[in-house]
């Protein structure tokens, strides 16, 4: 995948999924920013080991996605180093698992603030920047929960959820200007906090998974740069599922 001359943002990007989205990007050739929340070592040891772009630097930065002035003053940022925008992929997202009788209503509105509000607003400030240029491309990481439920989930589910009705939303109203917004639904990555899961608890997801393995962070970034490049120009308002048949 080619992905030199363009400028992307990943948000949540040090760490798991996100740090692979941040690998394949730069290694396809892109000039990448990613941001952070609680792990500056993490993000500084990444950005080390990203191959040079051709054009300008990579850099990260601390940004939280659940407040609106640091989503402004974070994308102020990378709109000042990078003079634009060709790509937004919004991952950054949070968990407060509990069964619903269980769940604070301060939980329940913790996960939609920042993960579907996060996006709302990272979204708006990239398309504006994209439609000067008329041209850009928006991915969504949202999760096979969003289809299929999960309990003990219902307000993370719910989020995931209204971020695809979202993006086909947004996708209408910004196609005629060359700009495209998709998503990817994930299903079980092999990331370190799986790895740590019990293995009775893996034996039971993998019972469920046709493939019978984990996905890997690549594979999820694969589809990413495939959504973020000049060859799916004509893709806009879907969502790829990469979770082994879990969800079909």
């Amino acid at each position: 995948m080619n992905l030199s001359g363009k400028n992307i943002l990943v948000t949540g990007g040090s760490r798991g999924i996100g740090a692979g989205i941040v690998r394949t990007l730069a290694t396809a050739g892109a000039r990448v920013a990613f941001t952070y929340t609680s792990q500056p070592d993490a993000a500084q040891s990444l950005l080390a080991d990203l191959p040079k772009p051709a054009h300008g630097e990579h850099f990260t930065f601390e940004m939280n996605i659940g407040h609106e002035d640091s989503i402004e003053k974070g994308l102020a940022l990378v709109l000042e180093k990078f003079g634009g925008l060709d790509g937004l992929v919004n991952n950054a997202g949070v968990t407060r698992d509990q069964l619903l009788l269980r769940m604070k209503a301060e939980d329940f509105d913790h996960v939609l603030q920042t993960n579907l509000r996060g996006t709302f607003l990272c979204t708006k400030v990239a398309v504006k920047a994209m439609l000067k240029a008329k041209r850009g491309s928006v991915v969504n990481i949202t999760s096979v929960i969003g289809h299929s439920g999960n309990a003990g989930q219902s307000n993370y589910a719910a989020s995931k959820a209204a971020i695809e009705a979202f993006s086909k939303s947004v996708a209408q109203e910004v196609g005629s200007r060359s700009i495209r917004v998709n998503c990817i639904a994930p299903g079980f990555i092999r990331t370190d906090m799986t790895d740590k899961l019990p293995e009775a608890q893996k034996n039971a997801i993998l019972a469920k998974i046709p493939m019978q393995k984990f996905g890997e962070a690549r594979e999820v970034a694969n589809c990413v740069a495939f959504l973020l490049s000049d060859e799916s120009s004509y893709i806009t308002g879907q969502t790829i599922h990469v979770n082994g048949g879990m969800y079909m």
